[in-house]
């Protein structure tokens, strides 16, 4: 299926969730803000939510310092 993550066309395999999506991209979910066609998901609704075809997705990542 064909996606568009943080603005960039992105392939991905039928059937994947958020989560696998961040485990494929080496994130860890309690890292990160993921909204999926402008709806922010929830991090512990992110094993259930399933990618659909045409989805976008921006995943931002929290960054320390100072």
């Amino acid at each position: 299926m064909l996606i568009t993550l943080n603005g960039k066309n992105t392939e991905l395999a039928d059937g994947m969730t958020i989560l696998d999506l961040l485990k494929s991209k080496e994130l860890t979910p309690e890292t990160v803000v993921v909204e999926q066609n402008r709806e922010i998901i929830p991090a512990d609704a992110f094993g259930n939510t399933e990618i659909n075809d045409g989805d976008h997705l921006e995943v931002l990542r929290f960054v320390g310092g100072g």
